[in-house]
């Protein structure tokens, strides 16, 4: 059984037990204790997967309220995650965030190195690259290996943004910069054999070379960019902020549009731009209880050669989690195989209801737990060039594109929420892909809402 389950399985006893025994007047429980000085929430990691082996560690987040005057706005946020899986894959996180070390300015600071033994990747221009899944699939009969669709990603990133806002408006500004460096290869399968039986090892990439290694043989993968490289990227834009509470917001509107620069003059290997613009707005259905989000975005392209390792990238002011890729994955399309579209442009959407079903107060702490009901949504709209192929005459090309099958890729799925304090947001969700072409369904327990 995934480890996964345990702490599902744990999250809903304790609902169960903590409703049952420790009932109090909702008006009473509507009334939230002030918070002053430093509070703390954590979340132990805790999972397996069988190639990666088991991940052990924990995330915890510091929150400093100051006097109580501005609860539940926080002065100061430290977040801090230690996760490791046995095999190698890792997050080592340190996020700061704050309103009151520069008064008047946002800042926020992210340092993260981000090992991964098992990187998705399944091509560009999404449904244009045909998924097999009978070729991870060890049961299936064309199964060629579980790291077809993979390659060995290490990550490490600083990023740092600034907001300010225009005078006494909703209205300011966003500048930052992020430097990542990317380092890429083949999966180590020797390193991911270690201790499986015979029947479990999987086959070299000599013998079965992964889908990375392939488009770096036809061309589509550059052999410049094949190992990685530097991205320093600095940024800037507009950003206009009238939410009510940044961690679930129950009205108010968070609209950002930013261009990113990655220059050549600052050691990357080509210099490129990029445009996005995110819109995110919030309605109250049931005061206090019930609300209906959405976030529509769209990242371009706007000059210069991407990388591939860049090109899952997605441009936000803040980070809700340790990744900010896609478009597939937990952080914009659950349910879908991450990384499952890339393109050179994208859309996203995200519609959700949020409901905040039970309030309580318990170990001195304002808690609520909600659930969520959600729709994901997302395509290409600018590809990656494809059309100079070096494919020798023994490979069929339609085993791995369709050219022009490029459409809206979609999700759908619900789920749940334990809040404390009104910011540290312990969450779990499971989401269905509508196509088959994206995968089947996937669960992702982490922190925080979406958006």
């Amino acid at each position: 059984m995934n480890k996964k389950w345990f702490l599902l399985v744990g999250i809903f006893l304790f609902w169960i037990v903590y409703t049952s025994f420790a009932q109090e007047d909702r008006r009473v429980s509507d009334v939230p204790k002030i918070k002053t000085g430093w509070n703390f929430g954590a979340i132990p990691a805790i999972t397996f997967d069988t190639d990666q082996g088991f991940q052990y560690g924990a995330a915890v987040n510091f929150y400093n309220f100051g006097d109580g005057s501005t609860f539940p706005k926080y002065k100061h946020s430290l977040y801090l995650e230690i996760s490791r899986f046995t095999k190698g894959s890792g997050i080592y996180r340190f996020y700061y965030d704050s309103e009151s070390l520069i008064p008047g300015i946002q800042v926020t600071t992210d340092l993260s190195y981000l090992p991964d033994q098992a990187y998705d990747f399944y091509g560009f221009n999404g449904y244009e690259s045909v998924l097999n899944k009978n070729w991870d699939d060890q049961k299936s009969q064309e199964y060629k290996s579980r790291m077809f669709y993979k390659f060995q990603q290490k990550l490490f990133r600083f990023k740092t943004d600034l907001q300010g806002k225009f005078s006494e408006s909703k209205l300011g500004w966003v500048a930052g910069i992020n430097l990542l460096n990317f380092s890429t290869t083949s999966v180590d399968i020797n390193k991911l054999n270690k201790g499986k039986d015979e029947t479990d090892k999987l086959p070299s990439i000599a013998l079965q070379p992964g889908l990375y290694e392939k488009y770096i043989q036809w061309g589509l993968i550059n052999r410049e960019d094949a190992d990685g490289g530097f991205i320093p990227e600095i940024k800037g834009g507009i950003v206009y902020d009238s939410r009510d509470n940044k961690p679930n917001p129950m009205k108010g509107i968070w609209t950002e549009a930013v261009i990113a620069f990655v220059p050549e003059f600052l050691g990357a290997k080509s210099g490129f731009s990029k445009i996005s613009f995110t819109h995110r707005q919030y309605f109250t259905l049931i005061k206090e209880d019930l609300s209906f989000a959405c976030r529509f975005g769209w990242q371009q392209t706007i000059g210069g050669h991407v990388p591939f390792y860049y090109q899952p990238q997605i441009i936000s002011s803040v980070l809700t989690g340790a990744s900010s890729s896609g478009l597939g994955g937990a952080k914009n399309l659950r349910g879908v195989r991450r990384n499952r579209i890339v393109g050179d442009g994208f859309i996203l959407g995200n519609i959700e209801l949020r409901w905040k079903f039970v309030r309580m107060k318990l170990l001195n702490q304002n808690f609520y737990c909600g659930i969520n009901s959600f729709v994901d949504f997302g395509q290409v709209v600018k590809k990656i060039d494809t059309g100079n192929l070096n494919i020798s005459q023994n490979i069929v090309i339609t085993d791995y594109f369709n050219k022009g099958a490029e459409k809206l890729h979609s999700s759908f799925g619900a789920g749940f929420r334990v809040v404390m304090n009104y910011n540290f947001v312990v969450a779990l969700d499971y989401g269905i892909a509508a196509n088959k072409q994206d995968g089947d369904s996937g669960i992702y327990i982490g922190l925080n809402y979406l958006f």
